[in-house]
């Protein structure tokens, strides 16, 4: 059964039986006494399995597709994941380990980020991945560390280009940004590295995510392979990897729609056709997170108290934004607006009210949903916090107000 709300996009992966909210086919009840408290993330495998295939379908060959660790780093996850894709891009020595015990191969590893260490770049040039370089303090950090060993440093260029992914939720490029190398700097760097002791492989170029609309990703993808080429001929080599970002979105607010995979499936078959020509080495990768698991998780918590204040309802959980801060709406949003919210253990009860859901934390700020309309509920009842398998529980305070953490299933 599809599960609708009045505003937001209809949810399509989970079920309702007896009235009650399943995950992966289990009743959320069932999940709480399993993972014996709540909070709980519950994560539908066969959700993020779905997705993955419905990626394959459409994304043409010619085109690697990459998991992106830091929207969910859950290692039982992760191990899912792995398998099914071509290789995984992370931002931090911790999600490299987790990558690799989850059976990722280095070759396939690509490490991002802005503040590298130093001992994260001996880290990571140990472990044989490829690491996209964002300044050229980097780079002479790599040069020294591939002084007299046998396997040099594999390095990709992290370019922070002209241009920015319009319409998107974070802009990673355009103007002054602490992302990559600005793409006027990149040829003198390139020349840098002829007779460096690394292993160039490519460009990493990114502009931004959570992005609803294929003209925005499109435009974007082709300027992206336009600068590469652009770029090229400097390089010390053949250009043997191109990562072209991500940024597919997906329907968080009232009004909000799916991203519609056709035109940009259609433009990527166009962009391997060129590129088979311009870079014949070049294997292209789109790295995608949010996409891949955010709408695969359901953030879990329970009524504690029922208030009435001055005619307003309230119910008061044991979640809130220690837990999951996007859904607050302090991460990111200007203005804000509620995710897919209900409660979970009555999602078609008849009598309906119209609510906020906080958490038990002492500010205002700690709000999951501002008056929704939902079903009537008591203390004991669990609500549901939809869109949250990307930058939930990794993403949040989890030590403001000393509260226990929750809990963690895939299921």
């Amino acid at each position: 059964m599809t599960i609708h709300f009045p505003q937001h996009a209809p949810l399509e992966h989970f079920t309702v039986e007896d009235d009650c909210l399943c995950i992966g086919g289990r009743k959320v009840t069932e999940l709480a006494s399993d993972a014996g408290r709540t909070p709980f993330y519950a994560y539908d495998r066969a959700a993020i399995t779905s997705r993955l295939r419905t990626l394959r379908s459409t994304v043409p060959q010619g085109i690697s597709l990459h998991y992106a660790v830091k929207a969910n780093p859950m290692p039982a996850l992760v191990q899912h994941i792995v398998p099914a894709v071509d290789g995984v891009d992370v931002a931090s020595v911790r999600e490299m380990q987790v990558a690799l015990e989850a059976g990722a191969r280095p070759e396939t590893v690509s490490f991002a980020g802005p503040g590298k260490t130093d001992a994260e770049l001996v880290a990571a040039a140990a472990a044989g991945i490829i690491i996209n370089v964002e300044s050229e303090r980097e780079i002479a950090v790599l040069a020294r560390i591939g002084q007299g060993v046998a396997r040099k440093p594999r390095v990709a260029i992290r370019v922070n280009p002209d241009f920015e992914l319009k319409t998107s939720g974070m802009k990673m490029s355009g103007g002054p940004k602490q992302f990559g190398i600005d793409a006027e700097r990149v040829p003198d760097v390139l020349r840098s590295l002829a007779g460096a002791p690394l292993e160039f492989v490519g460009f990493h170029i990114f502009s931004g995510s959570q992005n609803l609309r294929p003209e925005a990703l499109v435009e974007a993808q082709q300027k992206t392979l336009a600068l590469a080429n652009e770029l090229a001929q400097f390089a010390p080599s053949p250009v043997r990897l191109l990562n072209i970002g991500g940024g597919f979105g997906i329907p968080y607010f009232p009004g909000e729609q799916p991203l519609d995979l056709a035109p940009i499936a259609a433009n990527l078959r166009q962009l391997v056709a060129d590129a088979q020509r311009t870079l014949p080495e070049a294997e292209l990768v789109i790295e995608l997170g949010r996409y891949i698991v955010g709408e695969a998780g359901v953030y879990v918590c329970r009524v504690i108290d029922r208030k009435v204040s001055r005619g307003q309802v309230f119910l008061v959980t044991d979640g809130g934004l220690h837990h999951h801060l996007a859904a607050s709406g302090n991460f990111g949003q200007v203005i804000r607006k509620n995710y897919p919210v209900l409660v979970a253990t009555r999602v078609n009860a008849p009598e309906r009210e119209r609510v906020s859901v906080v958490g038990p934390l002492c500010t205002p700020l700690d709000l999951l949903a501002d008056r929704m309309e939902m079903a009537r509920a008591e203390p004991g009842d669990l609500i549901a916090v939809f869109q949250s398998g990307a930058y939930g529980l990794t993403a949040s305070p989890l030590q403001f107000l000393s509260h226990p953490p929750p809990a963690e299933l895939l299921v």
